[in-house]
Parts: C-alpha cells; structure tokens; sequence
C-alpha cells in the first residue's frame, strides 16, 4: 500500500542529510535508486528528483516532512511510483498513490502500472478528424473540439471555467461512450466535493474516476497527480481499447507546483521566474494525451491566466500544445453574457470546410465579421450615439446584439442556483439560429428576448 512500508524487504537504505521544505537529500553509502524512484523515510514517500554528489540524490516529498530529522534512514522501495487501473478504479475519488478519498475501500486493480511512461510513438498515432459535440453553442459554432485532441479553456480568475468544465462534464459523459477521467489540480476541497455529488445525481459517476491533489497539499503531490490520471487513462485506451475523455482543473496549478518545485531544487528561475524547465515539463505530459490505433484520449483542460495577460509564458506554452482554445472574456462576464466566451479570440483546427462542412464555416465566419464590426463601432456608438450611424451599421449593430445574448445559454450545473433549467442545444438547431439572424434586417422580438435561450424556438414561447 503507498505511503507505508516495511524495511525488511528493502534491497537499498540511505540516511537525510538536509532537508528543505518539501525537498529533502539522502545519501547512500552504496547503488544509489535511479531517478523516479519511490524512497521511504518512515511513512513519508519522496521520489528520487535528481543527483546532488557522489551517492547523494535530491528527493521531492509528496506528503508533509515536517517532523524529519537529519540522519533519519531511508529505504528504497526498489520501483517507482504505481497506481491501480482498470475497472476497479471507476465510480471512485482517489489520490495520487490511487488510494481513496471516498470513505471506501482501497481498489483492488487487476493491475498496478508506474505513473511515468513514455507518449506515444509518432507512427503508433492516428488523426480523427472527428468533432465532440458539446451542446453549448458559443463552443459548437466557433470552437469546435476535437475527439481525440487537446482542448483549453482560457481565462482569468472567476470568468467561469471551472462552471463550463462542470457543464461540459455534465453533457459529454452523458453521452460519450468510454471512460471518463477528472483530475482535479491544486484545486480548491468544495469543489471537488460538489463534483463528486453532482456527478452522483446525474448518474455517470459508475463510468467515471476522479483525482484529486488539493491546494493544501505538497508542491510534489500537485505535480505528479497529472502522470497518476494519464497512466490510468492509458490502461482503458492501449488495453481494452477504449475512448477516454480526460477533464483537468486546473493545468496552470501543474505548471505552478513545478514553479515551486524548481524552486526548492536550486535552480535559477528563467522568465517571469517560472523553471527553466517549463517546456520540457509541460510537453512530456501533454504529448501522453493522443490518439492512437487503439483508442483515442480527449482532453478539455482549464487554463488559468494570471492577470489576464495571455503572453504569459505558461500559457503561451500551453496554447502551443492545443487543438482548440475557448477563450474566456472577463468583459463578456460582466456584461451577464454566461458563457462568457470570446469569439474573436477563441479558435480550432476543426473549423474548417473540410471538417464540420462548408455551410457551418460559413455561419461562423459570419457571426465573427458582424461581431468584429461591432466591436469596432461601439466607440462610434459610446461618442456619438447609435442614431449617428448609417442604416447599414444600425443593422450590424442589432444582428450582432442579437447573436451575443443568442449565444449566452442556460446551464444545467447552475440552474438550481440561478433558478433556470438548463439546455443541451444540438448543433444543428445553433445553426439555424445563427443562419436566421444574420439574414434580418427587421427583428420581431426586442433583444433581451434572445438572452439565455436554447434555440429559436424558444423565442415564441420566452415571448408568450
């Protein structure tokens, strides 16, 4: 079982020499463990993180070493890290290590597999050029996501990812058939418990497992809990040749433990004191995420930006890794536009012709050139007022009011707070709603009456 250990089996044993906050050094007077071994120091697990001198390594602690003393013996556990996989892991919340977090009891797995593994090989991946409908209409028109890519929803702090990462959990698992995996990073204990129990009323949690490392915890633990997710959605792909849907909250917080890690270790902090290891580290988890001949591993990622700046180097390194980017506004959320999603800025490599069909593409390059040229009125408009405008631009300006509050929907995660009931709007009733509005000049219902609808047809009844 992680996290303890008995010492007569240990092939290997050291002693502390310095310890400092969560990184702590063991020299071994002989055959030192190789790197990303598992150590033991009482109860405490550490992972072999680097070379200090002849016989002394650098060891991270993935627990609190607080009560370690100098000299204190450490043993080689003689492997590295392992986790539980397959069946016995779903329909349950565990840790790094894969032990629970539910009250239950441990998962007895058929199999325990080590956390660090390669990605997969270039002529071992396929590309689907397949879309995952979502039933969120701001995302289904304008960003696409890919079955068997890499999705990010970008924003700062309290624009609402954490609220569409719920929403997309809750409409995708529903009908996606495979296994759906949630690792929650540095993330903050109430909302893991209201994932799980909401994941427990609707009824997908049996095909569902849950990670978590929360905030309080090790700057090691958040860093390794990401591998512990990927190896187990790696056994239900390569294995039993499954789809795996993959929900991370938050990769920043990934990209923040190793920050802390990097830190600890001594090295010197490269720009805006992130590690100089920053790439490196981010490509060897986000390359595990593929599509291969056995089955395909999808990935939604919420990404958060530090003070909305999106030159930031973590998140500039990690759009570099995604398919499709949702972008989320922080004007948008104050306006009451939920989602707030920002269609000028938000992307996919699935928007094109050949992907999701020509008359689609076109509804979308429709719907950004009229909200691109309100975007480009509205100080016109601020300055002078709308009567100053032509005919043409009073018309821009109402289809584009229309198609903003159009695309606001909503959401089943939140209805019961915001006393709505939630709706699933497939993609073809968003395009039909979209392909009416841009060809109005003359509009029957006021534009509040578009506001927080599913389709068109929600606008006769919102109206009687």
């Amino acid at each position: 079982m992680p996290g303890t250990h008995n010492s007569d089996h240990s092939p290997a044993g050291g002693r502390i020499t310095a310890v400092r906050g969560g990184i702590v050094d063991v020299a071994f007077s002989s055959d030192p463990p190789a790197i990303n071994r598992l150590l033991y120091a009482g109860d405490l697990a550490m992972q072999v993180a680097g070379v200090v001198g002849e016989g002394v390594l650098r060891c991270i602690a993935l627990g609190s070493a607080r009560g370690l003393a100098l000299g204190a013996r450490v043993v080689d556990s003689g492997a590295p890290i392992t986790v539980p996989v397959g069946d016995a892991v779903l329909g349950r919340m565990l840790d790094m290590f894969g032990r629970p977090l539910d009250g239950l009891p441990p998962p007895q797995g058929e199999a325990r597999r080590p956390i660090h593994a390669a990605p997969p090989r270039l002529s071992d991946r396929v590309l689907r050029a397949e879309v995952l409908e979502t039933g969120i209409k701001a995302i289904d028109l304008l960003s696409p996501i890919e079955r068997g890519g890499k999705t990010g929803l970008f924003g700062g702090a309290g624009v609402g990812k954490t609220v569409l990462l719920s929403e997309l959990i809750h409409n995708t698992v529903e009908h996606h058939h495979g296994v759906s995996l949630f690792c929650g990073i540095g993330e903050r204990s109430r909302e893991a418990e209201e994932l799980w129990r909401e994941m427990g009323e609707a009824g997908v949690r049996d095909q569902m497992v849950m990670l978590f490392a929360q905030m309080n915890e090790p700057p090691g633990t958040r860093f390794l809990v990401g591998n512990s997710a990927l190896t187990m959605a790696e056994y239900f792909r390569d294995t039993r040749g499954q789809d795996v849907l993959v929900l991370i909250d938050n990769i920043f917080r990934f990209v923040q433990a190793g920050s802390e890690l990097s830190g600890l270790l001594g090295r010197m902090p490269s720009r805006v004191g992130y590690q100089p290891t920053l790439a490196t580290e981010l490509a060897a988890l986000e390359e595990r995420i593929a599509s291969t001949r056995s089955g395909a591993i999808t990935s939604i990622q919420a990404v958060y930006v530090p003070a909305d700046d999106f030159t930031d180097p973590a998140a500039a390194h990690i759009f570099s890794h995604l398919s499709a980017s949702v972008v989320l506004s922080r004007k948008r959320a104050s306006e009451g536009l939920y989602p707030a999603v920002d269609p000028l800025a938000s992307s996919s490599v699935m928007l094109t012709p050949g992907v999701v069909g020509q008359r689609h593409y076109d509804i979308a390059r429709g719907v950004r050139r009229t909200l691109a040229e309100y975007e480009d009125l509205r100080d016109i408009i601020a300055m002078l007022g709308i009567e100053e405008l032509s005919a043409h631009d009073r018309a821009v300006v109402a289809r584009a009011r229309r198609l903003e509050r159009f695309l606001t929907q909503p959401f089943f995660t939140v209805g019961a707070a915001a006393g709505t009931r939630g709706r699933l709007v497939e993609i073809e009733e968003t395009l039909e709603g979209c392909e009416t509005i841009l060809s109005q000049t003359a509009f029957d219902h006021p534009e509040g009456a578009y506001y927080m609808i599913g389709g068109l047809s929600d606008l006769t009844r919102k109206a009687a």
